[in-house]
């Protein structure tokens, strides 16, 4: 009979360590919310004593997030554990996840401590973190390097204490997968008491083994894996939380066991954490990636053609992706459009769609054809939009660039209803628009961060502009797309501009709901 493998995912934790993959706390609560759909078992929501920020974000995550358990992190110390309680404990079913260094090299370089005082934390973590709540997970940091003799003794005495997971972390992606299923196996027979808790795994990516590693701990004896949405995390990433469960559902001659994943909310899913992160998804990610189910060879489109299953191994629809059945051109008209809407799973007010509908016409006349993707960011970008006035229009855009010119931008704009126009020299056709943007708006907002995607192939595709903007305090995130990129980049610049004026004026009135959301 199969056996559940409990899916602990802790994008909004471990995933948010990326460089530069910084949450707020309501892209937090989206992702949240979007993980919950996908039925993760355990949502790891951050690290409450790490900052304020940070335990807010996991207190709201707590609050309002329903399904899975929402996890906190802490280290093996009681101001640690006291804010991880502090933030989880309005959950529906709270876990507090501690953890300490068990390896002779971070107990002889990092912590400087015995394996007797490592041992005697660890218990004394577990019993003061059981006072809070029965759901207490421990973790050995850097197992995969540590003694396995010394492992076991400490795994035995924090189950004794209370622990009911006990997670095995290869930290620094070191273990080969041979190696790492005989360490499993090697645990579950010397740890005694291993039948009152659960073991994890929770494996880094820095050899490209996490997923490897991953399978065959479940094939030894663990029953959790720590995984993240698009295999986001320090350094390398973790393992991928998609490449995980699609292999076991598409493997099941092999690999007798199950999730709970709504495999159907993993592309969706994957798609709102590249976006909120800005960590593009590589074209050939595994699952995910734009060409995942791509076929270029003409023999392999002639087989797929005739029988899907001849070169796919899995369907596109049983991860959310839903393949274009109804091609869209310059001659569509609005039903057709609506109709492929719904198909692709967009039930749009007839305001929305009426402004997806103009954007798509002008698409379709600079373009030969708009594929499924193009629509989806056509989509997202008048949803994001929607409850945003749009102080700021842009009306013209005309930039002048190359190696014999200075590039410069001159720029129409209507500001409130007021048209105005400007032109500015820069660095580059998108350095000179920026400048003559923000000299209209007078905005002295600072660019962040500025990332480019390429929505579809070809020399016609759609860009996709993702720009993070900070002034006065306030931090947005702006977006765009086009199939020209600089008139990508200025429609971003204007998305971020309307959203940070619209926070600017909504912090002047009393605070609402609404204020918070928008960001």
């Amino acid at each position: 009979m199969a056996e559940k493998i409990i899916i602990f995912d802790t994008t909004l934790r471990d995933g948010e360590q990326s460089p530069g993959a910084s949450l707020n706390i309501d892209e937090k609560l989206q992702i949240a919310r979007q993980l919950a759909l996908l039925q993760v078992d355990v949502i790891e929501a951050g690290f409450p004593f790490a900052s304020r920020g940070d335990l807010e974000a996991v207190r709201t995550v707590a609050r309002e997030v329903k399904g899975p358990q929402i996890a906190g992190l802490a280290r093996a110390m009681v101001d640690d554990l006291d804010a991880a309680w502090e933030a989880v404990k309005e959950a529906e079913n709270p876990r507090i996840h501690t953890f300490i260094s068990t390896s002779d090299i971070h107990l002889k370089y990092q912590m400087r401590k015995t394996r007797e005082e490592v041992l005697q934390a660890a218990v004394a973590a577990v019993r003061h973190a059981k006072r809070y709540t029965p759901n207490v997970e421990f973790s050995a940091m850097d197992a995969s390097r540590s003694d396995l003799d010394y492992v076991a003794q400490v795994f035995t005495a924090v189950i004794d204490a209370g622990a009911t997971t006990v997670n095995f972390p290869d930290t620094v992606g070191y273990a080969i997968p041979h190696e790492f299923g005989a360490k499993i196996k090697y645990l579950m027979e010397k740890i005694p008491n291993i039948d009152r808790a659960v073991l994890s795994v929770h494996c880094h990516n820095d050899l490209g083994l996490a997923v490897a590693n991953s399978l065959v701990a479940i094939m030894n004896g663990a029953r959790q894996v720590e995984c993240t949405i698009n295999g986001i995390g320090e350094r390398a990433g973790n393992t991928s939380l998609e490449e995980v469960v699609m292999a076991l559902a598409t493997r099941k001659d092999l690999l007798d066991y199950y999730t709970d994943i709504a495999t159907q909310q993993i592309y969706p899913t994957s798609r709102l954490v590249s976006k909120l992160t800005g960590m593009i998804v590589q074209p050939n990610k595994a699952i995910v990636g734009a060409n995942a189910f791509a076929h270029e060879s003409g023999i392999h489109q002639d087989a797929v053609l005739k029988e899907a299953s001849t070169f796919e191994i899995m369907t596109p629809t049983s991860i959310g992706i839903k393949k274009s059945t109804l091609p869209l051109g310059k001659l569509s008209g609005r039903h057709a459009l609506k109709e492929k809407l719904v198909e692709m799973g967009y039930n749009l007010s007839e305001a929305v769609l009426a402004q997806v509908f103009a954007r798509f016409k002008d698409l379709a006349d600079r373009k030969k054809t708009v594929f499924d993707e193009d629509l989806e960011s056509l989509v997202e970008i008048e949803v994001l939009r929607k409850s945003v006035p749009d102080y700021y229009k842009l009306q013209e855009l005309v930039v002048l660039t190359g190696t014999m010119a200075k590039p410069s931008a001159t720029v129409k704009m209507e500001v409130e209803g007021e048209i105005q126009r400007y032109s500015a020299f820069g660095d580059g056709p998108i350095d000179a628009t920026f400048k003559a943007i923000t000299h209209i708006t007078k905005s002295k907002c600072r660019l962040l961060k500025f990332s480019v995607n390429s929505i579809t192939g070809g020399t016609d595709a759609l860009g996709e502009i993702t720009v993070r903007l900070e002034e006065d305090g306030f931090t947005v995130t702006g977006h765009g797309v086009d199939p020209d990129i600089v008139t990508a980049s200025a429609r971003a610049l204007i998305n971020g501009l309307n959203r940070l004026l619209y926070l600017k004026n909504m912090a002047k009135q009393p605070e609402s709901e609404e204020t918070r959301l928008v960001n």
